[in-house]
């Protein structure tokens, strides 16, 4: 006597997941580069927009809008720095020119021109600011734990 096979969904084995071919890689390796310079140039752009910021005033005195600035910004650009270059040293990218445009400021030129003043709080603010958001961001990036791949 024969029993009737119960009705079962038949799925075959996928197998792994074929790897990304040179194309792909390609792609990959190009979309993480043009995010590296995206980020780069908004470095540069954000430090640039923050100092002339640094000096503006309302009814005679200094506001502190480039600090905020700075704090947000520098945190937005560590973040996509990570999503873009997907590395964690990424957040260096965005850093190390607006680390360098900072001291470029500081630093009085053959004229006599100084960007940035000692005697102005608001531009020692946003440079102590914006360096511990950058310090901050670089080092939850270093203890976050690698993903792992469930499976």
């Amino acid at each position: 006597m024969t029993l009737p096979a119960a009705p079962m969904s038949v799925v075959q084995d996928q197998g792994t997941p074929p790897e990304a071919g040179p194309p792909s890689r390609l792609l990959d390796l190009g979309l993480r580069v043009a995010g590296a310079v995206v980020v780069v140039v908004a470095g540069v752009l954000t430090g640039v927009l923050e100092l002339l910021l640094a000096t503006v005033r309302v009814g005679g005195q200094l506001i502190g809008v480039s600090v905020l600035l700075a704090v947000g910004a520098n945190i937005v650009l560590s973040w996509f720095a990570h999503e873009a270059v997907g590395r964690r040293w990424a957040v260096a990218l965005p850093a190390v020119p607006w680390f360098a445009l900072m001291a470029v400021a500081a630093i009085r030129t053959s004229e006599g021109d100084l960007l940035l003043a000692g005697d102005n709080w608001v531009g020692l603010a946003m440079i102590v600011a914006g360096a511990m958001t950058f310090a901050v961001m670089g080092f939850r990036q270093i203890l976050t734990p690698p993903p792992t791949l469930l499976g």
